[in-house]
């Protein structure tokens, strides 16, 4: 029903208001004359528009409630699904934080098994290379001697040792 419908109502019924306030009073009484006809007819056309009206306020009413309960139903279920969501990104947030904290643990028992290993090579070089000084000393002693040996040097020394 539109404006102008309603406007038609409104007008019939203060049509037939006015018609009783308008009617010549009968005398001590508070009674009127008022013409059945023209007041029965301006009654009808408000009675058949207002079941109109009536259908029409109904279904408003009607249809505003199942909106409203949609309104409700899709609030409630948006609100479940953002607290979902916000428990996910929670769980997301201690997940990366985990994996963050679980990655700096490898990586420093890596660093460390490193140091290790690094430290036994180096002990390991240490150790060889104080056996190859030792095999070169003695090779430079045997050199040495051999040298000395050339020269004469242990056949003085042991001439020495014999006149002592």
């Amino acid at each position: 029903m539109d404006s102008q419908q309603v406007m038609t109502v409104v007008e019939r019924i203060q049509s037939a208001i006015t018609a009783v306030e308008d009617a010549r009073g009968v005398p001590l009484s508070a009674s009127c004359v008022i013409h059945r006809g023209e007041l029965l007819e301006v009654l009808d056309e408000a009675r058949e528009a207002l079941p109109v009206d009536l259908a029409h306020a109904q279904e408003i009413i009607s249809t505003r409630e199942s909106i409203l309960e949609e309104a409700r139903v899709s609030a409630d279920q948006l609100i479940i699904h953002a607290r979902e969501e916000v428990a996910l990104m929670v769980e997301q947030t201690e997940i990366v934080s985990a994996a963050r904290k679980e990655a700096q643990r490898i990586l420093d028992e890596v660093e460390e098994e490193a140091r290790k290993e690094r430290d036994e090579i180096e002990a390991y070089i240490d150790s060889r290379l104080a056996t190859l000084e030792v095999i070169l000393n003695k090779t430079l002693d045997v050199v040495q001697r051999g040298r000395d040996k050339l020269q004469g040097v242990e056949d003085k020394h042991i001439l020495s040792e014999l006149g002592e």
